[in-house]
């Protein structure tokens, strides 16, 4: 199991006016941050909430949930 970005959340805070410059400026998100948004890692719960608010999306507009182990079976009962 693991969550994808959905967006390129970088070109989308260059879109809505935050180009890094901007976002190093201003201190929106710390330079390992934008490191891994350029490596598609997950962040923290807090960077999530402030793209949501800079990009005015909800956190289900940024992430998907992607199950990419098999799912369990159910356990043989020997009926």
């Amino acid at each position: 199991m693991s969550l994808v970005y959905k967006i390129d959340v970088l070109a989308c805070l260059k879109k809505a006016g935050y180009n890094t410059n901007t976002i190093r400026k201003r201190k929106l998100f710390s330079e390992s941050t934008l490191q891994k948004f350029r490596t598609g890692e997950m962040v923290s719960a807090d960077n999530i909430n402030m793209i949501c608010k800079l990009l005015q999306l909800q956190p289900g507009d940024v992430l998907a949930y992607v199950d990419d182990e098999p799912t369990p079976t159910e356990p043989d009962t020997g009926d």
